[in-house]
């Protein structure tokens, strides 16, 4: 079993390497309806964020508790107050399937592995993180980003969104702490999607931001000193 999960996180590769295939994704995606601009006084935030998402549905869910593995990326409108999101992520049962009955270890198929992508177009962009997801120590600052969700299953629309259901609305909280200010990612499901993804926020994390000083492209956190930029500067690498 350590090997199958092993060679399931050996796929993961770094998000900087997908931020403009993720982006693809919201082409062709209807407008959600437009937001009210953010106030002039809120502070600057990244044109684009891009991260990863590592978590377990509830065991609740048919055929879960699901491994959930894949990346994100978040591009901010300006001043707007809009945002258009994606996501690609891959699931299949985790090892607890096998105390349920519904895993055999000797047979991966039974793990039930498949793909979903996720995208919002125009959501409604809001510093209003009193609605987040607590952690343990606690975050801070930050934003949110919610609207109606895309969401697909192996490439076509999810059975849960079929049939005239109504989209299922997605909140997505950016929050971090005193050296890296955007660090911590959850992404909360409210409507249909929660059968099969649950109603507990989807947790992730945030590797890079853009644009940066002199378009370097940092990990969030990294000492731009250390790529020879002779200003030195802060630690957030356009945070």
């Amino acid at each position: 079993m350590t090997t199958q999960r092993s060679t399931m996180q050996r796929r993961s590769v770094p998000a900087t390497h997908h931020c403009r295939g993720l982006a693809v994704l919201i082409a062709g995606i209807g407008a959600a309806g437009s937001a009210p601009s953010l106030a002039a006084d809120q502070p600057a935030l990244p044109d684009r964020l891009s991260g990863l998402l590592n978590d377990y549905t509830p065991a609740s869910v048919a055929g879960g508790p699901y491994e959930m593995r894949g990346e994100w990326v978040l591009d901010l409108r300006g001043k707007s107050g809009m945002a258009d999101f994606s996501a690609a992520m891959n699931m299949e049962t985790s090892d607890w399937g096998i105390t349920k009955g519904i895993v055999n270890p000797d047979e991966p198929m039974t793990r039930g592995a498949h793909t979903h992508h996720i995208t919002l177009t125009k959501a409604t962009v809001s510093h209003d993180t009193s609605v987040c997801p607590a952690f343990a120590p606690a975050t801070s600052g930050g934003f949110v980003v919610t609207g109606p969700a895309n969401i697909t299953g192996n490439g076509s629309p999810a059975p849960f969104q079929t049939g005239g259901k109504p989209l299922s609305t997605v909140q997505i909280c950016i929050t971090g702490g005193s050296m890296v200010t955007l660090s911590n990612f959850t992404l909360t499901l409210v409507g249909p999607a929660t059968g099969h993804f649950g109603t507990y926020a989807i947790h992730g994390v945030v590797t890079c931001t853009s644009p940066n000083r002199d378009g370097k492209q940092l990990l969030c956190g990294e000492d731009l000193s250390s790529h020879g930029d002779e200003h030195g500067g802060g630690s957030n690498g356009g945070q």
